[in-house]
């Protein structure tokens, strides 16, 4: 008998195991997707992963639902670790009925997100769904508003990633965009609200799955994912890098590795670098390269508002957070979508206690009416709010523009840096030298011979006076001036200085972001 026990219980999970079957398993394959079980024992350190509820089954009696099968509820739920450290996962089978969400889908996500929390412990989601279970009505619904419930209650407390390898649309968008990071994968993940057909019927537009809810589309055009993979593999692979520089909870510190690259190298290189012209482009990515351990720099947003760099790196083996004015892109001007992605890249930092480096090269907020009329003023605000609220050991690196609000609004003393350096190349003030001189000297301008010659001799004027970084470092915003190439041991300094840093805010519910 006890025989027989064993042997049923081996044939249904074999059953399960399978999913949809070997059929749609081939399907999936063809389409360039994994299955879902595939994922998680990539994703996951081998042999760790330990499945939950494997044998829960709908309860959807509605249309002929009683007669059919969902092996696993179509949702592989569990837990597992990632180089060591735990993590739960839940991936949705696309090979069983389309990896639609129903009442007791939406009940074994819920469960992972729950013991994630409790444990204190990340959850990375992989979604591959056509959505909610019509047959099962409001019960598909509610089980999307419990998971949303959770995502916003852990937000802050565990890391919570969403990988997009596969349809999500309408509600089912949420949970993604409620959690810190989104990874997407080319040609095969959409996200989107209503889909190309709903589109078409109610304004005309012709849009293909692609071009409207694409990797691409989310990476670049909107900024609603952060990650853009070549496949499932990459993708995946990814993750595991990304999960490396986060702590497991918001009351822990992320891993710190062994550090072979020395924290007092001398960089050479960064003495050369700035152009002669104040207002040629070089690439920012070469001073963070140079300074960050190994020049291993993950970037965040990398296809989204170019003209500013947010991304992850360590000094010393510790992680950091890098914000990063890109002059090679609109001048390195923060705009709307800059002070978006700055924004929500500083408070994921602060809630997980990441120190920040804030590398500055900004002539200002970009002008115009497209700005005006799209909120740069509340959307600057974003970045303005998220600086002066962190309390994660804030450090500043001012190498050359550093101009009016936009100086401010790059982490500057007065909004709590802790260290501020500045290269001798730095110019920090209300304008630049070009525009001041003009507001200045205006009458002085006007009534010279030789207008140009006046000007040129005015700007010049304005720029040893006022547009270096020992002004600013005799009033006590800047820390110290530094050569370029002590840079990466300073800085390396300052955070193991700043190490035991303790500030707390006052006492409140919560603020109020200018979202």
């Amino acid at each position: 008998m006890a025989t027989d026990t064993i042997h049923e219980l081996h044939q249904r999970r074999k059953r399960i195991e399978l999913g949809g079957g070997e059929k749609r398993i081939a399907k999936q394959h063809q389409d360039g997707k994994l299955t879902a079980r595939e994922r998680i024992r990539l994703l996951m350190d081998e042999g760790s992963f330990s499945e939950l509820d494997a044998f829960v089954q709908h309860r959807c009696s509605e249309f002929g639902f009683e007669r059919i099968e969902a092996p696993a509820e179509g949702v592989v739920t569990g837990y597992g670790t990632i180089e060591g450290r735990p993590v739960y996962v839940f991936a949705q089978d696309f090979t069983v009925i389309g990896g639609s969400l129903g009442e007791m889908h939406a009940k074994k996500i819920c469960k992972v997100l729950d013991l994630a929390v409790k444990t204190g412990a990340p959850v990375v989601g992989i979604n591959d769904s056509g959505g909610a279970r019509i047959q099962e009505g409001v019960d598909a619904l509610s089980g999307y508003g419990q998971i949303f419930f959770r995502n916003t209650r852990s937000s802050g407390v565990i890391p919570q990633i969403s990988a997009i390898m596969g349809p999500s649309a309408g509600g089912a968008v949420y949970s993604p965009a409620l959690m810190d990071f989104i990874f997407m994968v080319d040609q095969t993940s959409q996200m989107f609200i209503t889909g190309p057909q709903v589109i078409q019927a109610v304004t005309g537009e012709e849009v293909s799955a692609e071009e409207l809810g694409g990797a691409m589309t989310h990476n670049r055009v909107s900024g609603v994912a952060h990650f853009f993979a070549e496949d499932d593999r990459r993708c995946i692979a990814e993750i595991r890098r990304l999960l490396g520089f986060l702590p497991s909870n918001n009351l822990e510190s992320a891993p710190r590795l062994e550090c072979c690259d020395d924290p007092q190298r001398w960089e050479e290189r960064l003495n050369g670098l700035m152009p002669e012209s104040p207002n040629k482009a070089y690439d920012m990515k070469a001073i963070i390269a140079a300074i960050v351990d190994h020049g291993d720099f993950m970037e965040v947003h990398a296809q989204y508002a170019a003209n500013i760099i947010v991304g992850f790196a360590r000094m010393n083996g510790n992680s950091i957070g890098i914000i990063a004015n890109q002059p090679q892109h609109l001048a390195g001007c923060l705009d709307i979508n800059a002070s978006d992605k700055a924004g929500r890249f500083i408070r994921t930092c602060d809630a997980f206690g990441i120190p920040i480096l804030s590398i500055v090269d900004v002539p200002g907020f970009l002008p115009g009416t497209n700005q005006e009329y799209g909120g740069i003023i509340r959307h600057g605000a974003k970045m303005l709010y998220a600086y002066s609220e962190a309390t994660v050991p804030k450090v500043t690196l001012i190498v050359r523009k550093a101009y009016g609000g936009a100086y401010l609004a790059m982490c500057s003393k007065d909004l709590g840096a802790d260290m501020v350096y500045a290269w001798p190349t730095a110019e920090i003030a209300v304008m630049g030298p070009d525009g001041a001189a003009n507001i200045i000297f205006r009458n002085e301008l006007n009534a010279a011979p030789d207008k140009a010659r006046a000007r040129a001799e005015k700007i010049a004027e304005y720029r040893g006076r006022f547009a270096t970084p020992f002004i600013a470092a005799a009033r006590g915003y800047v820390d110290d001036v530094i050569e370029p190439a002590a840079s990466r041991r300073m800085i390396i300094k300052a955070l193991a200085m700043l190490a035991g840093k303790r500030e707390t805010l006052p006492g409140k519910k919560h603020g109020n972001l200018p979202v």
